[in-house]
């Protein structure tokens, strides 16, 4: 076999066999367009933060990109090493409306008096997702090309307020009727699965069905996360994007008290 090169997402193409323990491609391109086409593809990108993770990319999968188990995307002139882009298999989905949320979260919305916004700080919520996180995936080429995403009406956050003070929030890309979530935060006790049952709700009144959570984790699966084989993943996204039209998906801003997330007892 022989180096699979694709000169963007809209052609690219799963190899037979693609694993679970590998990226699917490695691309330099992390402009917004890259990232949105990708993020259609049910694909996310790893960027290396420094030389030693680009080379530690290059020395542990150079093998697979030789073979075609790796593919190559983008223009040839480009250093591929720079980016991993995967799909994770099994794939952990929220639905966007019922969200499970322990006792001790439920507590915390009683008495805590959270509240909640939307799109109000992208940005100061994705620095708190990137602080002192190492090795720091979200380097400043990809926040970069979020920002402008969120600009354009693509990705969304969700801040978590108690008084004045930022404690929790969410960040992810929508597409279809689905968000793909990017990174979350927390600096006070259920802060971030509040900020994932806010992102829910706010994603279920505008249309919207599902949570793409991305990587699998304790939070996500306290929160009724359903892992799904990549095959089924990849084919609920492609019914969601169908589903309609392509343009951003909206989500309503405005500050919520958090405790409405309780449901009817609230």
């Amino acid at each position: 076999m022989s180096p699979s090169r694709y000169p963007d997402w809209d052609s690219f193409r799963f190899a037979p066999g693609t694993g679970a323990d590998r990226p699917v491609a490695f691309c330099a391109d992390l402009s917004p367009d890259s990232l949105l086409a990708a993020c259609r593809r049910g694909i996310v990108p790893l960027p290396a933060p420094d030389d030693f993770f680009r080379g530690l990319n290059e020395i542990r999968y150079e093998d697979q990109v030789a073979s075609g188990a790796i593919a190559l995307v983008g223009e040839e002139r480009d250093d591929p090493y720079w980016a991993a882009w995967w799909s994770p298999d099994p794939r952990p989905v929220v639905g966007a409306a019922g969200l499970h949320l322990g006792r001790n979260v439920r507590k915390r919305l009683r008495r805590d008096g959270l509240c909640t916004t939307a799109n109000a700080d992208f940005r100061r919520v994705a620095e708190e997702c990137r602080a002192g996180r190492e090795p720091r995936w979200l380097t400043d080429r990809l926040l970069g090309s979020l920002t402008e995403l969120h600009a354009a009406g693509w990705a969304h956050s969700i801040e978590v307020w108690l008084g004045d003070d930022l404690v929790g929030g969410a960040m992810g890309i929508g597409i279809g009727t689905l968000i793909s979530g990017d990174s979350l935060f927390g600096r006070h006790p259920g802060a971030a699965a509040v900020a994932v049952a806010d992102l829910g709700a706010r994603l279920a009144a505008a249309g919207g069905t599902v949570i793409d959570a991305q990587w699998d984790g304790p939070l996500l699966r306290s929160l009724g996360a359903e892992l799904l084989p990549r095959e089924r993943y990849l084919d609920l996204l492609s019914k969601s994007l169908a589903s309609r039209p392509p343009e951003p998906l909206p989500l309503a801003g405005g500050r919520l008290p958090a405790r409405r997330l309780l449901g009817p007892e609230a």
